[in-house]
């Protein structure tokens, strides 16, 4: 088995890229998806992101797998916070950054990050053991130019199991809310299964949101018009900028995925009726796959009640319900989640240190957080709508 890094996606080309990853149907695994993050210049020089990719090969060349990772001068757009780290670092007189870290770029979802036609969905034993493979050639780079850390983030369990069993590396785990099919055939049979109380609060919250003169649609990329293009990008970029920041995607970046990947991607626009016609007033933007719907960014020109539940969390049920998915995946953070039906999940990153004494430090910071972590997920449980079976 042999690897090769590569800075850039075109350096590696389509055609090798796909050969690597095969049937593997990730929205996040896709040539289109890290083509527009580069030639969008969403990473790359000014950005704090610069990619390696790690291209793993049999002896023939026969390409069996891309690991996606990034050297990092800062911790931004990861959401697995480590900026506590970095401080302490930099306290005792180390170097923090650069970092690797071997993710999606602003992608806090879970799911397979070393995307290979050998296992597309990553479930195989056989594969899963590769991960391992990699890790120790991230660890020898890292060694090779003295840096810091690498950090595998929002893995699938399986994966991080693997890497877990070797005490070189330290598990951080984290709670997010995803909501999941159970055969429910329509909205109205989803609601059935809440409890009267809960049943009645999220269907006045559809109702209020219609009641203050508010529609929406549903649209794929392959649809979207520059004018919708631009409407979104100008929501997304208004989220950031109530917080006082900029987003880091650029609008060629959505532009591009539209063009090139159209059939894995939702928009979720919200338009208020007026005499003159329809006003866009709000807008969210998904990915999904054939099992997978994935809420990524939303924004708003104008503040509506419960707008915001309806665009990012009953738009994209229905739309699964429509379409057979069987998971929804909306995001970081959010309890207001749960009311919907959003259930807790835990989320898993696999983090390298290469100084044993901040390593051993780390490890027991990552012990304490995951204990704190775990009667927070048991706790979430009793908030959920559905009924007691």
């Amino acid at each position: 088995m042999k690897a090769q890094w590569f800075t850039s996606v075109e350096d590696i080309g389509q055609d090798l890229w796909n050969k690597a990853i095969g049937e593997t149907n990730s929205p996040f695994a896709q040539f289109a998806f890290h083509h527009a993050l580069e030639k969008s210049q969403s990473i790359g020089d000014g950005t704090g992101w610069y990619p390696e990719y790690l291209l793993v090969m049999d002896n023939d060349d026969t390409p069996l797998a891309i690991a996606p990772t990034y050297l990092k001068t800062h911790s931004q757009g990861e959401f697995v916070f480590d900026w506590a780290w970095a401080d302490a670092f930099q306290r005792y007189g180390f170097r923090y950054y650069p970092k690797r870290v071997w993710a999606v770029p602003f992608s806090p979802v879970t799911g397979i990050r070393l995307f290979s036609h050998l296992d597309p969905k990553g479930e195989d034993a056989a594969f899963v053991h590769l991960y391992q493979t990699v890790a120790d050639v991230l660890t020898q780079a890292n060694q090779q130019r003295e840096f810091s850390s690498w950090h595998l983030l929002f893995t699938k369990p399986e994966h991080a199991a693997v890497l877990r069993q070797d005490g070189e590396y330290l598990e951080r785990i984290s709670c997010q809310f995803h909501w999941f099919n159970r055969n429910y055939r329509d909205m109205t049979d989803y609601f059935a299964h809440f409890s009267s109380r809960k049943r009645k609060a999220a269907r006045k919250e559809r109702e209020k949101v219609a009641a203050q003169g508010v529609t929406l649609k549903r649209k794929l990329g392959s649809e979207l018009s520059p004018a919708d293009i631009d409407f979104f990008y100008l929501c997304y970029q208004s989220t950031y900028a109530k917080r006082g920041q900029q987003g880091y995607l650029t609008r060629d970046f959505f532009a591009q995925l539209a063009e090139n990947m159209g059939e894995q991607i939702l928009l979720v626009q919200a338009y208020r009726k007026e005499e003159t016609g329809e006003n866009a007033i709000a807008a969210s933007w998904c990915f999904f796959d054939d099992h997978s719907l994935y809420g990524r960014y939303w924004g708003c020109m104008e503040e509506v009640d419960c707008l915001h539940f309806e665009a990012c969390y009953y738009q994209g049920i229905e739309f699964c319900l429509e379409k057979g998915l069987q998971h929804f995946d909306p995001g970081t953070q959010g309890e207001h989640k749960i009311a919907r039906g959003f259930e807790p999940v835990f989320s898993h990153s696999i983090h390298h240190i290469a100084h044993e004494g901040f390593r051993d430090a780390i490890a027991r910071f990552c012990e304490e957080e995951a204990q704190a972590v775990r009667e927070y997920h048991q706790d979430t449980h009793a908030l959920l709508p559905f009924k007691e079976s």
